[in-house]
């Protein structure tokens, strides 16, 4: 059916750019009476507005089923399973159109030393060449490929930072395995190998030159492995809401950083059974205006979905609505301060139903506009 001149609309080409000067993509800009209902649309899939047009930028999605070769052992609550409920729960709750797939890579051991001691990364080694069941640094089990997965699971995040930072992604999630949070510089513990979203933190800096970098930590366990890689450096700024007092034990209150880094950690530790009113209501309170006065320049998300009610190993009632809020709260600190650019990765969460539809909630959340 023919438009009529009155309501003809108006289309002209040109080459979009971004703020380097860089050509993204040629795109048309529509004026007109279809002009609302087009961006409507278009800015529900992901699409970024920009001075010069409109250029579609998707979720990015990393995915790979290497992420179930770190096994340790039946009935672990660390198990495979984890990676395919996550997995599942986003591109259900998203589709698989709506998603940009990423492929993982192994980061290098010198990427892996940005936060890890070369002692350690030997040990890592060492253990699991020798099988044997558990990392001599913690309660991590591992198997004879949990080496060369924890590398796909870190790379998997710097392959996100680069395609964010590349404009080719808005942002991304991170279903990897094993998680990080709890492995410090010098040791892995709490299921954890490499501490994949401190990694991914330095990396934005030492590849990219970005100043201040946010990781916001909604698990129910406090990430100790992240806030003690980062405790005296000022340019990472560590938030964690956590059930207190549980494993591993550290994440008072007081526990605000040293030396240069004093104040850029923030600890909320809460008690068993607390939910919105608490974890979501410091995400508003405290962690929006601390980043009013840091103005990251990334913003990494340790996304532990243990917090859920009903998780096994957890006491707090975190429900998928929840998870909603939580990511768009943190999304919208990316998008005041760091131009949108935000990695998520996946920490806990054991009950895998649970953690499906947590997954999915978070996903959804991401690629809507902040």
């Amino acid at each position: 059916m023919g438009s009529s001149p009155s309501a003809a609309t108006s289309i002209r080409s040109q080459r979009s750019r971004s703020e380097d000067g860089h050509a993204v993509v040629p795109v048309r800009r529509i004026t007109g009476p279809r002009q609302s209902a087009c961006c409507a649309v278009r800015l529900r899939l992901g699409m970024l507005t920009g001075h010069s047009g409109l250029t579609i930028v998707k979720t990015g999605l990393i995915a790979d089923p290497v992420f179930k070769e770190h096994d340790p052992g039946p009935g672990h609550p660390e198990s495979p399973g984890r990676y395919d409920a996550a997995l599942r729960g986003a591109i259900n709750a998203v589709g698989k159109e709506n998603l940009l797939p990423i492929e993982p890579r192994e980061a290098t051991e010198d990427e892996i030393a940005l936060c890890h001691t070369r002692e350690y990364i030997g040990i890592v080694k060492e253990d699991v060449r020798d099988s044997v069941r558990c990392l001599r640094t913690g309660d991590t089990d591992v198997c004879d490929r949990s080496y060369h997965v924890a590398l796909k699971a870190a790379g998997g995040l710097l392959e996100a930072v680069d395609n964010i930072l590349a404009g080719k992604a808005r942002n991304a999630f991170c279903p990897v395995r094993p998680p990080g949070h709890h492995a410090c510089a010098d040791g892995g513990m709490g299921f954890c190998i490499f501490n994949n979203a401190a990694i991914a933190a330095r990396y934005a800096q030492h590849r990219y030159g970005l100043e201040r970098v946010l990781i916001a930590d909604w698990d129910v366990h406090h990430g100790n492995g992240t806030q003690d890689i980062f405790y005296e450096d000022p340019s990472v700024f560590y938030f964690s809401t956590h059930q207190w007092p549980i494993y591993p034990g550290t994440g008072r209150a007081h526990e605000r950083g040293s030396g240069p880094g004093k104040g850029t950690t923030l600890n909320c530790p809460v008690a068993a059974g607390s939910g919105r009113t608490e974890i979501v209501g410091a995400f508003r309170t405290l962690l929006v205006p601390a980043m009013r006065r840091f103005r990251p320049d990334f913003v990494v998300i340790s996304a532990g979905f243990d917090s859920e009610c009903g998780d096994y190993l957890g006491g707090l009632a975190l429900t998928p609505a929840d998870f909603t809020e939580l990511t768009a709260i943190v999304m919208r600190i990316a998008a005041e301060h760091a131009r949108g650019r935000l990695v998520s990765t996946l920490e806990g969460g054991y009950r895998l139903d649970g953690l499906a539809e947590c997954a999915g909630a978070h996903a959804a959340a991401l690629v809507e506009p902040p």
